[in-house]
């Protein structure tokens, strides 16, 4: 199963008048079941339920449900520490740091890197439509 590395603000919120974006529960929903999940973000170094309670103030109980079958990482400085570099993996991410872009580039993985814009329209829809397209038959 694919890894999809899930940061929080910017891509499951937005991040000016932060709230749920649309069509963000239905995307949880899709990602949680077609995807090995794990949470890349500020709001979880190590502890899962700390992002699931912060992300409480603005989804329902059947998405906050799914989202605890998102696994935690741990890292320090930089969010790339915690990807795991022999596995298939995708990251959702607004916005990455140059030095993130360029371990990733090390890697020869720098298409593995979704940048998320949630200011455009059907940016989650989108990000869905390309995420179906790496799914085996």
């Amino acid at each position: 199963m694919i890894r999809l590395y899930l940061d929080i603000d910017g891509v499951l919120l937005t991040k000016r008048n932060t709230r749920r974006p649309d069509f963000g529960a239905k995307f949880i929903t899709f990602v949680t079941q077609h995807f090995d999940c794990y949470w890349l973000t500020t709001h979880c170094r190590g502890l899962a339920d700390k992002a699931v309670q912060y992300l409480a103030n603005f989804y329902g109980s059947e998405t906050l449900r799914q989202l605890q079958a998102v696994q935690p990482t741990t890292w320090e400085t930089l969010k790339t520490e915690a990807i795991d570099f022999s596995t298939d993996f995708y990251w959702l991410e607004d916005a990455p740091f140059k030095s993130e872009q360029l371990v990733l580039h090390k890697h020869g993985l720098a298409d593995r890197l979704l940048l998320v814009d949630l200011d455009k329209v059907f940016e989650l829809k989108r990000l869905k439509m390309y995420l179906e397209e790496l799914l085996p038959e």
